[in-house]
């Protein structure tokens, strides 16, 4: 097996090391063509040894800023990811320190907490902000959670006294609820006797409730004319190391925009359930 070496170097220069992006297009780039860079450093287990260096300014921690000075926040993106340990968001997007405003909670729910923190990244770092995305992944232990509860209910007695996670459990419902029916709708009431049902909805739940959180942050945003801001979505795949990502413009690759209206996340809860990924999931 090849050895794979992902090196963060720190150079002092008198500009920043890597430009910052200027728009959310160009955040929206770097970061799909950081994802993809990662991805490859994997690709042939077999092949020669591999090496990727991150070049970071070493004034983003600090150094040879004097001792009364810490480093300017200055994130170009604001991530919603989940808390999940197998996806470090920074490495996975082959971007260093003070890159990212990052926000980690358990199956990337969006409660108060969550867009307030948002809302502060706006408030205060809007000079450099240029992107929000909200990032799910395979395998979410918080949304299997939620399946397992919806296909035997009597698994959320258990949950009764623990109010914390039931008010994460009760907003993952909601999104498993709705890919359920979806998922009959599209392949008949059978669907939930085929081998793979319950990981095909796991899946498609992660997907739904990614692109369902960046839809409500766009709403939410919307009064506070964040000109020129988006709101992505995507979702981490553990098997690849790729970000996935089903839409309305038939796009699965990399991070996809935001719905901007209600009618459009039931064109893409159906675009989802008819992916190829998840109708691979139902034969398996």
């Amino acid at each position: 097996m090849k050895i794979v070496d992902i090196i963060y170097r720190y150079e002092a220069k008198d500009a920043s090391t890597t430009p910052r992006p200027l728009d959310s297009d160009s955040a929206l780039r770097r970061l799909e063509e950081g994802n993809r860079a990662f991805a490859a450093l994997f690709e042939n287990q077999q092949g020669s040894d591999v090496q990727c260096i991150v070049t970071v300014d070493s004034r983003e921690l600090g150094f040879m800023l004097g001792n009364s000075a810490g480093p300017k926040q200055h994130p170009f993106a604001a991530v919603l990811g989940c808390s999940d340990a197998r996806v470090p968001l920074e490495l996975i997007f082959n971007e260093g320190p003070n890159d990212l405003f990052v926000i980690r909670v358990a199956g990337n729910s969006l409660g108060t907490d969550v867009l307030g923190s948002l809302k502060f990244a706006l408030d205060h770092l809007s000079e450099s902000l240029k992107l929000i995305v909200v990032l799910g992944h395979s395998g979410c232990g918080a949304l299997t959670n939620a399946v397992d509860v919806f296909l035997n209910p009597t698994a959320y007695l258990s949950l009764a006294s623990k109010h914390s996670l039931r008010n994460i459990l009760d907003r993952l419902l909601i999104i498993v609820q709705a890919c359920a029916r979806k998922l009959i709708v599209v392949f008949g009431p059978g669907v939930v006797q085929q081998p793979g049902y319950r990981r095909a909805l796991i899946e498609a739940s992660i997907a739904a409730n990614a692109a369902f959180a960046a839809y409500s942050i766009r709403q939410e945003l919307r009064s506070d004319d964040s000109v020129g801001l988006k709101v992505v979505y995507g979702v981490y795949l553990l098997e690849t190391r790729e970000v996935w990502c089903p839409s309305i413009e038939n796009k699965y690759s990399g991070l996809a925009v935001a719905p901007d209206r209600g009618a459009a996340i039931l064109e893409l809860a159906e675009a989802i359930i008819q992916s190829n990924r998840i109708a691979s999931l139902l034969r398996e």
